[in-house]
């Protein structure tokens, strides 16, 4: 939505930006009647961000109502087969005696018939990952655990150790050590499991051992609590990592291997309604001439079916389908998935219908687009008489709201047989779409080599040709991914408020284009990555909104990456910003956090033919370089060596007495994302002070205190 010119929108003050709510989470009741999500607003010191918990109607009738409220916040909400809501939180317990200045996260319950929210499990280190199953009394949920514990009670009790002692030592048997922005270790993810019972506290069992095999796990538990499917997490030579399919009881805490395949790792496990199948992602383990094959897979979870009694081989479904899906969901009746994928700038949701209407009948699947949106779809939810379906939605164009989708609507054959994508219906959810400063549309153009190259612009109002807009190219990360959906640490219409067009391009490597889009940039970042991002600009430019005598770029981590090697291979923009960023490849490759993903494309030679660092000499464009200290994704040391090449070797070096055109924003204690409510504010007037200086010659303005 846009708004009078005039009119200031949430844009126009970083301030009022920062206290825009931020909807994320989505469950729905095992009855279908109700809807909770969660809204992150800021704290009362605006330092920091706190969650609370709110029910949706799904009808669309009734507005939005908060269920939780307290200073720690609440999240993680999940349905019981009962009804009642399970969320964690740190806020104290008001019936247990705790002098903890850090409290941890425990398990509270939120009864269905109203009343007061109780705590069900605690852990020393916190439980997080709650699942519930679905017409059981059964939960599972994750806690970390110090490797030398038994189990709970011991660990606290080596914690207090480790406390008083004041250590922090971690010592390694394996790798990896760190993963984005935290240290693995000492604790390790370890699964448990409770049954409700006449007492009001889940008694957890242990499902899982020491080991680092839930590292970033994901599961979902069986419709009866009987079995919890689990990625787990295994060695491959070469310090490398794979990812394999478990089913664990959850009474035994026997563990059975669902899917192993040496050649791809196996992710987002969903387990059909009757619970004899499980629907799961596969990717494909790449090589330095071959990109990622992103597929969905379907394996008996029940036990033999083969011939002689043998357990039967994982399936590939749709393997014609040239997209790659991200989340999976099951229709209640088993006959079909409900799965997410990027398609053309958006996420939409698919349906995936089962030949002869049921799961492992062998017959052709079909696939079928359901949402006409021009947006992304997250957290879908089906309703238990798969009537309708139940989301997030988001695009460039709002942030994330709930919305249902109409599947009868959709399941509807017109004349020709054919069914017809449905726009979904938003919600009365608990916060109101902002009003934007801007209009929002596509572009596209040819590549040299005939691949279509398309993008969003976000144009400020007024822009005309009579009132040409500066021009921000707007590189995204990845490389895997899409320019589709919202985003609050990376937002365009804080720009287009500052009277910017922002172009958010997607180039080769991006998703939703198919395998062959993605394989054009593989193992040659500068080539065909660039040469996109330079004829959609060479196109936008030339529009009569446009004023091309004025452009800037930037971009974050792959986006960061591009912008570098934009830099040292063209001086047509004013000036260029490179947030963590990868700037020397033979130095990222060995030390980011997980080397040996990277390793497999990055061969030397490759590291050598596509690294920014090699064309310094030939960068002539101010930069602004920003790097947070913990990012463990791009090392700090990325961003050093970058700082330390551009005063030194680039074409705009320091004069005698240091003076320099670039500026580094350094961050001692943020991570690959800049997450602290205050920084992200210096960090957007530290970026359109730069931008304002040398795109629209202003005098930069920025806090006394940087």
């Amino acid at each position: 939505m846009s708004q009078d010119a005039d009119a200031p929108t949430p844009f126009d003050d970083l301030d009022r930006c920062l206290e825009l709510p931020r909807v994320g989470g989505l469950a729905l009741s095992p009855d279908g009647t109700r809807l909770v999500t969660t809204v992150q607003t800021l704290d009362a010191k605006r330092t920091g961000w706190t969650t609370a918990v709110w029910e949706v109607d799904p009808a669309g009738v009734a507005p939005a109502r908060r269920l939780t409220r307290s200073r720690k916040g609440e999240s993680s909400a999940v349905f019981t087969a009962s009804g009642d809501v399970l969320f964690t939180s740190a806020r104290p317990d008001p019936d247990a005696d705790q002098d903890d200045d850090e409290p941890k996260a425990a398990l509270w319950l939120l009864p269905a018939g109203g009343g007061e929210a109780r705590v069900v499990a605690t852990a020393p280190g916190g439980v997080g990952g709650v699942l519930a199953a679905r017409a059981a009394d059964v939960v599972s949920v994750s806690a970390p655990v110090l490797p030398g514990a038994a189990g709970l009670a011991e660990d606290g009790a080596l914690r207090k150790e480790r406390t008083d002692r004041k250590l922090s030592a971690i010592l390694h048997a394996g790798y990896p050590v760190r993963h984005w922005d935290h240290d693995l270790g000492p604790d390790e993810e370890r699964r448990f499991a409770g049954t409700f019972g006449g007492d009001d506290r889940l008694d957890l069992r242990p499902l899982t051992g020491p080991g680092r095999q839930l590292d970033e796990h994901e599961a979902d538990l069986t419709p009866d609590g009987a079995a919890l499917v689990t990625t787990w997490g295994v060695a491959d030579p070469g310090a490398a990592r794979r990812t394999v399919l478990v089913a664990v009881d959850t009474a035994s805490g026997e563990r059975r291997t669902l899917v192993d395949d040496p050649d791809a790792d196996a992710f987002v496990p969903a387990v059909s309604p009757d619970g004899r199948w499980v629907a799961f992602v596969s990717e494909t383990i790449t090589t330095p001439e071959r990109a990622p094959e992103v597929r969905l897979g379907l394996v008996r979870l029940d036990g033999p079916d083969g011939p002689d009694g043998e357990v039967a081989e994982p399936e590939i479904l749709a393997d014609g389908w040239d997209r790659w899906p991200t989340t999976v969901a099951w229709l209640p009746d088993g006959s079909g998935l409900v799965v997410t994928a990027d398609e053309d700038g958006r996420g939409p949701v698919f349906l995936l219908t089962f030949g002869a209407g049921a799961p492992g009948s062998g017959d052709p699947v079909t696939v079928e687009r359901v949402t006409s949106d021009d947006a992304s779809f997250s957290d879908v939810r089906v309703a238990p008489d798969g009537s309708a379906l139940y989301a997030l939605r988001s695009s460039y164009a709002a942030p994330a709201e709930p919305v249902r989708v109409d599947l009868a609507a959709f399941t509807a054959t017109g004349d020709a047989g054919e069914r017809t994508p449905v726009a979904a219906d938003v919600l009365r959810g608990p916060v109101p779409a902002p009003a934007l400063p801007g209009t929002l549309t596509e572009v596209e153009t040819m590549a040299a080599d005939g691949a279509r190259v398309r993008a969003w612009l976000a144009l400020p109002d007024g822009a005309s040709s009579d009132a040409p807009a500066p021009l921000l190219l707007w590189i995204h990360g990845g490389p895997l991914g899409t320019s589709s959906a919202w985003s609050w640490r990376w937002n365009p219409w804080l720009m287009v408020a500052r009277g910017y067009a922002v172009l958010l391009p997607d180039p080769a490597l991006s998703t939703g284009y198919g395998q062959d889009f993605v394989q054009r940039g593989w193992g040659a970042w500068g080539g065909a990555p660039f040469t996109d991002l330079m004829a959609i600009t060479d196109a936008v430019e030339a529009l009569p909104e446009i004023d091309e005598t004025r452009t800037a770029a930037m971009g974050g981590s792959f986006g960061g990456y591009m912008a570098n090697w934009v830099a040292g291979h063209t001086g047509r923009f004013r000036a260029i910003v490179t947030h963590a960023s990868l700037w020397a490849l033979d130095q990222f490759g060995p030390t980011t956090d997980h080397a040996y993903y990277w390793q497999r494309e990055m061969t030397p030679e490759m590291a050598e033919a596509n690294s920014p660092h090699r064309f310094v000499a030939d960068i002539r464009t101010p930069m602004l370089v920003i790097h947070g200290d913990k990012d463990y994704r791009v090392p700090i040391g990325e961003g050093l060596r970058l700082w330390r090449d551009l005063l030194t070797e680039s074409g705009l070096p320091a004069d005698d007495d240091g003076a320099t055109v670039h500026r580094f924003l350094y961050f001692p204690d943020e991570n690959h994302w800049v997450l602290a409510p205050q920084h992200a504010k210096v960090w957007y007037q530290t970026v359109l002070a730069f931008l304002g200086e040398h795109v629209l010659g202003e005098e930069p303005e920025l806090p006394a205190f940087l």
